[in-house]
């Protein structure tokens, strides 16, 4: 269970002005800024949920993890993270964490990954069976048995992505942070990585955070985001809430019968363009109000063999709340 409440953080910083002159002038008289990294912000992760924190690079979402985590002390507001507060750093309260990177490695690269795991096994005292048994289930349901005792180093990215999962979840955490768990992946890697921690999450129900510049991971895995803006709280609610409340408009795909009718389809809508992909394939966005009439106009013009009215994408309506206000979910 995490619970945040008003949580910010403020850098205070010096200020110089340029050349050699300004350089000793704050020597003696030096000028302080404050950077808000984070302001207040507060919002639960229930027991096995998983929620999408989101925003642009910069935006505070590793400021907040680090806080959660114990790294980093906040300037103001309070935090709990299964009953601990995080940057007290208590050996009871590491016990129940976990974080995954997918951009660092807590996997010794020259090593075995059998040998990495048992020294994680040491680090957090784990009885024998109870670490067999979570070690045995990690290795059959990510097909990993195999791969047991082969040098991290030599393992493909998706094979060691899979044994990082391993080490960040061998004892059992109750709080998960997840950042870029699929980065660099094939398709196929993040299938099984998003199908895996799906699983996990039913079975073990740990509270989990993921940051993610994929929107496969977001809405394979969330239900609620979190969406930061320069360190400001845009958007709190669910995920599909998203979608209904800031699309402004729909994408018409068709496909026509007589391709000879193609020059008045667009004489009539000058916004319709052919796709540069696939030839034939014609497509429309309008606002969600003209929906209705538009497709009844098409289908009067010329007869199709497809049509479909699709939502606007997911990433273009985030990539918009991550840079301008928005209302609270």
């Amino acid at each position: 269970m995490i619970k945040v409440r008003e949580l910010q953080k403020t850098y205070r910083i010096p200020e110089k002005d340029p050349g050699l002159i300004g350089s000793v002038r704050s020597l003696f008289n030096r000028k302080w800024i404050d950077r808000h990294a984070l302001a207040p912000i507060s919002f639960e992760v229930a027991p096995g949920e998983i929620i999408g924190l989101l925003g642009a690079n910069g935006a505070g979402k590793t400021t907040l993890i680090k806080m959660l985590a114990g790294i980093m002390h906040p300037t103001a507001g309070t935090a709990e993270v299964q009953g601990f507060i995080p940057w007290e750093r208590k050996n009871a309260f590491k016990q129940q964490i976990a974080i995954v990177l997918g951009q660092k490695s807590q996997l010794w690269p020259d090593l075995p990954a059998a040998d990495s795991l048992l020294l994680l096994r040491e680090i957090y005292g784990l009885e024998w069976t109870a670490y067999q048994k979570r070690l045995d289930f990690f290795l059959d349901t990510l097909d990993l048995r195999k791969l047991l005792k082969t040098q991290i180093r030599r393992l493909s990215l998706g094979e060691r992505m899979k044994f990082e999962l391993v080490a960040a979840l061998i004892h059992e955490p109750k709080v998960i942070f997840l950042d870029e768990p699929t980065i660099g992946l094939d398709i196929g890697s993040q299938r099984a990585i998003r199908s895996f921690l799906n699983d996990y999450r039913k079975t073990f129900k740990p509270a989990m955070i993921l940051t993610s510049h994929y929107m496969e991971d977001v809405e394979a895995l969330c239900e609620r985001l979190l969406i930061l803006r320069e360190g400001e709280l845009v958007y709190a609610g669910s995920l599909s809430n998203v979608s209904e409340r800031y699309a402004q408009g729909r994408n018409i795909r068709l496909r026509l019968k007589d391709e000879s009718l193609k020059r008045v389809l667009i004489e009539t809508y000058p916004l319709m363009r052919e796709d540069s992909e696939q030839p034939g394939l014609m497509r429309l966005h309008i606002s969600k109000d003209e929906v209705s009439e538009t497709v009844l106009g098409i289908l009067k013009l010329a007869p199709v063999t497809d049509l479909a009215v699709e939502e606007e994408d997911l990433g273009n309506i985030i990539d918009a709340l991550q840079t301008r206000k928005g209302v609270r979910g």
